[in-house]
């Protein structure tokens, strides 16, 4: 019959030929426009660079330049006022359902100009793609009420909230509203879920803002990147190829000298060393404090524990007040939260000489094997044997 279209499918297979179509958006999202575009952490064939801003334009009405300097501007403003879609300034309830809103605000002329360079400009994104943006969706409403009839309406339908839903709204709402923390970066970014197959492994958001420019974006054994997958994929058969995913940071047993390159793997791979550290010193030392502390503090010891480690522009005032109180009364606390700042510094700081890094690594090594605190000692030995990873 004609209102079954010239497929003539049944309801589970409408259901499964809607859910390939969705999927393969979310991929040419993932791989396209955030992870080769956006970051240029990932070079594709021309072949599939085309397949993607076609598929794009047909089922999102996608611009690469617009979603690109959006998200680059997202990164570099991330939860401030100029923060495009941040759910911290702006509140979770708008980021997740005016994400799509959000973003047609923020594609101006100066954000176009500013933070959309290195994208298309051949003769199809101006004649075709550029200009008629609307033209890609009107097309894919025919294409689908020609396969499958009249449900080729809520096929299209699903197809339009897809992205607004899963990657404007979810990804940038809940991605910065709640969730686990691998690394403590300096914007409120989370890990959905460790297994990242519904959204492509965008679900793994605090390692991405950890290390954007990584093309791999899960980082624990436990945690699952499908867009990773695909990309190993299509590396098979030539089509594509990641810049960056492995950390350049290399653990060397048994090396106890410390040399410039000691300094820039640690450097380099500074989120995870604050991890260790965290897991290395500052929770064996607070579970040891843990029977110090007064009846006041002890029913708090799960948030003190959180706090200990949190980025400190994160922290909010009323609870910078309490972290301070605990800090004041506890000696051990005060000295291994401010040995963890005193580590930071070592690259927060701009313009000293690699030889002077190296002399300030060595000092806090020094002072940490001189302080008494076993796990103090134990770090400042581990952090004598990393160095950079050996190129292949």
């Amino acid at each position: 019959m004609w209102f079954n279209g010239l497929l003539d499918l049944s309801a589970w297979q409408l259901i499964a030929v809607t859910l390939v179509m969705t999927h393969i958006t979310i991929v040419s999202v993932t791989l396209y426009l955030h992870r080769h575009s956006a970051h240029n952490a990932l070079d594709l064939h021309p072949v599939l660079k085309h397949f993607f801003r076609f598929w794009l334009w047909l089922t999102t009405a996608q611009n690469t330049k617009e979603w690109t300097a959006i998200h680059r501007k997202h990164h570099a403003k991330c939860e401030t006022e100029e923060d495009p879609h941040s759910p911290v300034v702006l509140g979770i309830r708008k980021v997740l359902f005016e994400g799509a809103e959000l973003y047609a605000q923020s594609a101006t002329p100066e954000n176009l100009e500013r933070y959309g360079q290195r994208t298309p400009e051949d003769w199809i994104e101006r004649k075709v793609y550029t200009p008629y943006k609307m033209g890609g969706i009107a097309l894919l409403a025919v294409i689908n009420l020609l396969l499958f009839g009249v449900n080729g309406i809520w096929i299209w339908a699903v197809q339009m909230m897809w992205i607004p839903l899963w990657a404007a709204g979810v990804v940038n709402g809940i991605g910065h509203y709640m969730g686990y923390r691998n690394f403590e970066c300096a914007d409120n970014a989370r890990n959905i879920s460790p297994w990242g197959i519904l959204i492509g492994g965008e679900e793994l958001h605090n390692n991405h803002h950890t290390y954007p420019n990584s093309a791999k974006l899960s980082r624990r054994w436990y945690e699952i990147d499908i867009g990773w997958g695909y990309i190993r994929l299509f590396q098979l058969f030539g089509l594509a190829k990641p810049k960056g995913y492995r950390p350049i940071a290399h653990y060397v047993p048994g090396k106890q000298e410390m040399d410039v390159e000691t300094v820039q793997a640690i450097t380099n791979s500074r989120f995870d060393i604050m991890r260790q550290y965290r897991k290395r010193v500052m929770e064996p030392v607070l579970r040891q404090q843990k029977s110090l502390m007064d009846d006041e503090i002890r029913p708090r010891y799960r948030k003190l524990k959180r706090l200990l480690s949190r980025e400190v522009s994160l922290i909010h005032p009323r609870e910078k007040e309490t972290l301070d109180s605990v800090l004041e009364r506890h000696e051990m606390l005060k000295l291994i939260y401010d040995k963890s700042h005193e580590l930071q510094a070592l690259w927060r700081q701009r313009g000293l000489k690699p030889q002077d890094k190296l002399q300030a690594l060595m000092d806090w090594c020094k002072e940490a094997e001189t302080s008494g605190v076993r796990y103090l000692e134990e770090f400042a030995a581990h952090l004598r044997a990393y160095s950079l990873r050996p190129m292949a």
